[in-house]
């Protein structure tokens, strides 16, 4: 099949990107080995550190970041991209692009970030502030004597929904029958507070209208604490995102494993999928390799070299006598750095592919846990690689 361009990967970055050129009128592929991190995320979009002004931390970022190729503007203009796009989908985030916020931790304990989806809107607690919490028996994933132990004034209620793992919870939830089970369960607890704090079980597909008649039939605020991964927000946000792709006719190959591609002069013309029998080949005028870093499987190192995955192309990466000299466990570990260099047509260096394209993790030096900005910076990147694919087909 040929397009006009082909993303690799399915994370932020490659659905945002696919999502704008599919709006530009491109005919547009996103290919995936599997479902990606965000999948498995909080949901929610950092941006940038621990402090109170996000755009104050992008500028102590040091110069190599991709953030300073994106530039502040372009920052700013792409995630309000990503807000007006999923909120006309009924998925709301609140919160402020260039303010951090906190939401509680499944250990009690805050985390920083920026836009929180609406089943958090009310879980920045202030110091002093009181809130319930609810449970549920034999939960996965979520402590809350933790929390008790950090905020010594919550009381908590444990209500048993006969499964232990938060996706069979929120599945449940889904359930009207089940929800209003729950509801009437919750009134006879005679919770005294105003805020009451639940792990993120509120459904998969009705998490809109669970909260609303949560709230309506208890007179209770109610927001959703992320748990450990699987983290249900993150694969909320995963669906709806690829549900929302696809409505603009962004065509999806999914569980594709890239076994070869095929070049001309300096340009890639297609990728060959392998699938038993005869493999899939997608052609496309444009690549861009939104693949992510090791986690993802965009990189890898062999013992001793850093590998591309898909186009072997150069891996940029910091001196390897510090790689396994430090505590893999803290931020800031060296291996953070490894990813591709760009230029600022986001294009890889040295890479010999007019029309190969790069957005999200698998940048260099993103460093993206040491400076808070996953979600801030693949949509971010994600956009800035596909207006450069557009200024490249034109």
């Amino acid at each position: 099949m040929k397009y006009n361009v082909a993303v690799i990967g399915s994370g932020m970055s490659g659905i945002m990107a696919s999502i704008y050129l599919a709006e530009k009128g491109l005919k547009t592929a996103v290919i995936s080995k599997g479902d990606p991190i965000c999948s498995v995320s909080s949901g929610c979009i950092d941006i940038a550190g621990t402090g109170s002004d996000t755009f104050l931390e992008i500028e102590k970022f040091p110069a190599e970041h991709p953030y300073h190729k994106v530039g502040k503007e372009g920052i700013a203009d792409s995630i309000n991209y990503f807000k007006e796009l999923i909120g006309k989908y009924g998925f709301i985030y609140s919160g402020d692009i260039d303010k951090n916020r906190s939401i509680l931790t499944p250990i009690g304990k805050k985390r920083t970030t920026s836009l929180v989806p609406f089943p958090m809107e009310y879980a920045d607690i202030k110091e002093g502030e009181n809130f319930h919490i609810i449970s549920f028996k034999d939960i996965k994933d979520f402590f809350p004597s933790y929390v008790v132990i950090n905020y010594p004034g919550t009381k908590v209620s444990v209500f048993d929904a006969e499964t232990d793992s938060t996706l069979g919870i929120a599945t449940k939830m889904d359930n009207e029958d089940f929800l209003l089970t729950f509801i009437s369960w919750i009134n006879r607890q005679n919770i005294e507070t105003d805020k009451v704090g639940i792990p993120a079980v509120l459904g998969i597909n009705k998490t809109d209208s669970i909260l609303k008649k949560l709230q309506e039939e208890t007179g209770k605020l109610f927001f959703e604490i992320p748990t450990l991964p699987p983290s249900i927000p993150g694969l909320r946000l995963y669906r709806k995102f690829k549900k929302l792709a696809e409505s603009k006719g962004v065509c999806f190959y999914g569980n594709a494993e890239i076994s070869n591609f095929e070049s001309e002069n300096d340009k890639i013309t297609e990728i060959v999928i392998k699938k038993p029998g005869r493999p899939d080949t997608v052609s496309a005028d444009a690549f861009i390799l939104a693949t992510g870093s090791f986690v993802s499987g965009g990189l890898r190192f062999n013992k001793t070299e850093f590998i591309e995955t898909v186009f072997n192309i150069p891996v940029y990466s910091p001196n390897s006598t510090d790689l396994f000299n430090k505590d893999f466990f803290k931020l800031g570990h060296p291996i953070e750095k490894a990813g591709i260099l760009i230029n600022e047509n986001f294009k890889p260096l040295e890479a010999g592919f007019s029309n190969l394209f790069a957005a999200g993790s698998i940048l260099a030096n993103s460093e993206t846990m040491k400076y808070g900005c996953g979600h801030g910076m693949a949509i971010s990147t994600g956009v800035a690689a596909a207006k450069n694919v557009e200024e490249y087909l034109k």
